[in-house]
């Protein structure tokens, strides 16, 4: 993903590395390690296994932010794992 994106009330448009307009609901914004990470849930027909998407946000500049892939799968599962308790009420996780 890159850092052209549109945010619609607590809908946010990505472009993917090709171009492609994806839209996810943001669930969640995490702190995590001194960085921050955001959940994000894709919204389209395709996606019916119910994974999130956690993405590292990164400053551009005082007024711009972009988000970016997080490769550590140790710092994915501890986002999630932060997001999973934090919700535990709302949502019905599968282990």
């Amino acid at each position: 993903m890159n850092d052209n994106y549109e945010e619609l009330d607590n809908i946010i448009v990505l472009n993917d590395e090709f171009g492609n307009e994806i839209k996810f609901e943001f669930l969640d914004l995490i702190e995590y390690n001194s960085e921050e990470y955001v959940v994000l849930y894709p919204i389209d027909e395709e996606n019916d296994d119910g994974m999130v998407v956690i993405l590292k946000v990164e400053s551009l500049d005082d007024d711009s932010e972009t988000y970016v892939s997080v490769d550590d799968e140790n710092t994915i599962q501890a986002v999630y794992n932060i997001f999973k308790d934090k919700f535990k009420n709302q949502f019905d996780f599968e282990e």
